[in-house]
């Protein structure tokens, strides 16, 4: 009970009610390793603790063990731990395999290139979409979201576009655990946003997102592999190149490609 009460507001809630058969040490490891974002290099124990909720001695033996078994790097300069290359071995087996994003690739490529856009495939982790893969026109100097960024799913086109595919009662119940993470007076917005997109696929098959970054605005449609994996697949820009006539264009487009691999038997991402 001391451990909980030690966590922040909006820390991952850890199921502690995971059964039996749960291991909680597991999942806290895989927490501290999740802790790491875009840009960041070295983290300190009491940062760790801050992003996971774990109490710091936790954290200081998760680290220690994650840095003996490679996936994490001691900086004595600074007394944190960066990631190690190490920590890609975990996701090797699955991007080596990835026979429907082998094929998708070259499509998003050609929309990317004629409009001047980055393009995305993702797929839901947790309350998050999770980018595995990512492409740019040439006139884009980098990307500044590559594979495996996380970016919300009720505020993104790609995300609008995974809840949209998703059943009625497994899309509220995603929702709902989206409205009680995150601070009650942005809710009604969310929401708002939503229901609007969820409108607009009914009608267009397609969702726009615009509500996360201001400087951009996107496109996206969903895609049900034959393994019953569901992904998102998107195209975005900055706003004031992306006009709503354009990104129904985009739109168009991204759904032909799904209407042509729906009649192909993709069963791996």
């Amino acid at each position: 009970m001391a451990e909980n009460r030690r966590k922040p507001k909006n820390a991952n809630v850890e199921p502690e009610a995971g059964g039996r058969q749960f291991v909680i040490a597991l999942a806290r490891g895989l927490r501290v390793l999740q802790a790491y974002s875009v840009g960041d290099d070295v983290l300190t124990n009491l940062e760790l603790a801050k992003r996971t909720g774990l109490p710091k001695p936790t954290i200081s033996r998760l680290t220690h063990t994650l840095s003996r078994l490679g996936y994490l790097a001691q900086d004595t300069n600074v007394a944190g731990y960066r990631l190690q290359p190490h920590i890609l071995t975990l996701g090797y087996p699955v991007l080596a395999r990835l026979g429907a994003r082998q094929i998708i690739r070259p499509m998003l490529q050609e929309i990317a290139t004629a409009e001047g856009v980055t393009a995305a495939i993702a797929t839901r982790d947790g309350l998050h979409m999770i980018f595995v893969e990512r492409l740019r026109a040439p006139s884009i100097a980098a990307l500044e979201q590559d594979v495996g960024t996380r970016v919300p799913i009720a505020t993104t086109a790609i995300g609008r576009a995974y809840l949209a595919a998703m059943p009625q009662a497994a899309r509220t119940s995603l929702l709902e655990e989206i409205r009680i993470s995150g601070l009650p007076e942005w809710w009604p917005q969310i929401r708002a946003g939503v229901e609007r997109e969820m409108a607009r696929f009914e009608h267009k098959a397609y969702c726009f997102g615009g509500d996360w970054n201001a400087e951009l605005n996107g496109v996206a449609v969903p895609l049900a592999l034959s393994n019953q994996l569901l992904v998102s697949i998107a195209c975005h820009g900055p706003r004031v190149r992306l006009s709503e006539t354009r990104l129904e264009a985009i739109g168009a487009r991204l759904k032909s490609i799904v209407h042509g691999l729906e009649k192909m038997p993709l069963g791996e991402l």
